[in-house]
Order: structure tokens, then sequence, then C-alpha cells
């Protein structure tokens, strides 16, 4: 709802102050966004995707240059692992320009290694970026957030640690 590809009765966001829609997210550059499943087209080679996004050389060598998007270039998208591919596309929408990132699932069903590296990252950005996470793998979110907020029953619940995701349910009370 927020970034405006799901509807809602009401809502009401504001930036800095200032009331922001969510339709007008595309004109307005406010919020980047990560699906929860990979969005770029998978016969197209990943240095042939960095200057689509980025026009600026010092930005295109910033993605060329990481140890980890150097090594892959020459493959195509659908090619690379769950990891490289989560890595690349966090690495893609955290480098773009906007304020504020939503990222959905970003730690889902990858290598451990491309979680360390995606944490990394995002704890680099963050100081100059809004983040919103989605995601199931809390321990993940835990480790690199300010503030956590869990929704239940229409309410949101400002969360801690593991002991008040028990509290709120989201965990089992013999979860470890």
């Amino acid at each position: 709802m927020i970034f405006g590809t799901e509807k809602s009765d009401s809502i009401n966001i504001s930036i800095e102050g200032k009331t922001f829609h969510p339709s007008k997210n595309i004109e307005n550059c406010q919020i980047a966004y990560l699906p929860q499943h990979p969005f770029l087209p998978k016969n197209i080679k990943v240095r042939d995707v960095i200057p689509i996004y980025f026009q600026e050389e010092k930005k295109q060598d910033a993605l060329f240059y990481d140890t980890l998007i150097a090594k892959i270039t020459a493959k195509k998208i659908g090619e690379l692992s769950m990891g490289q591919l989560r890595y690349f596309e966090v690495l893609l929408v955290g480098s773009l320009d906007h304020p504020f990132l939503m990222l959905d699932e970003p730690f889902s069903m990858i290598e451990p290694l491309y979680k360390i590296e995606i944490k990394n990252f995002l704890n680099k950005i963050k100081r100059q970026k809004g983040i919103i996470i989605t995601d199931h793998y809390y321990e993940d979110v835990l480790e690199i957030t300010s503030k956590n907020i869990i929704i239940k029953d229409g309410r949101s619940q400002n969360i801690q640690n593991k002991e008040e995701l028990r509290a709120f349910e989201y965990l089992s009370k013999n979860s470890t």
C-alpha cells in the first residue's frame, strides 16, 4: 500500500511533514521498491543491466567494481543463484537516488554469504536513506534495524527483540 501497488480503504503517509500519496511515488521518486520476487529480465547480462539504471559513470563503477558483482558481470540474470540475484537487485535498488527504500523479503532463500553482504550494504546506506524491510527472517532484520514494528490485529506495535515477538505471538513461546 505504501508503494501504491496495493489498494487500501484509507492511507495517510507523510515524509518530512509533507503528505505523500502512494500513487505519486513514481513521479516523485521518493521510494525505491524491491519486490519479493525477481524482477530483472532473465536473458540480459548483468553488465548490460547496470547502464539501464545508472547513466553516471561513478555509480556504474561502484556496481561493476563490487567484488561479488565483478565475478558475475558476464552472466545472464537467469544464470545467477538466488543469492547472487538478490544481492545484485538490492545493490541496484539501494543505489538509486530515492531517499527511501522498501525491501520485500531481501533475506529469503539466499546463501549466507549474500545475506552478510546485503546486511553490510544496508548498514552502510541506512545513514543516508530510510529503509523499510518486510521479511520472515526476523533474526536478520533485527541485526540491522534501528526500529522494528509488528502489525497485529490492524495495530502497529514497536518490537525490540525476540521476547517481544513471542509476546505478540509472532513466535511460539517455545521457539529459541
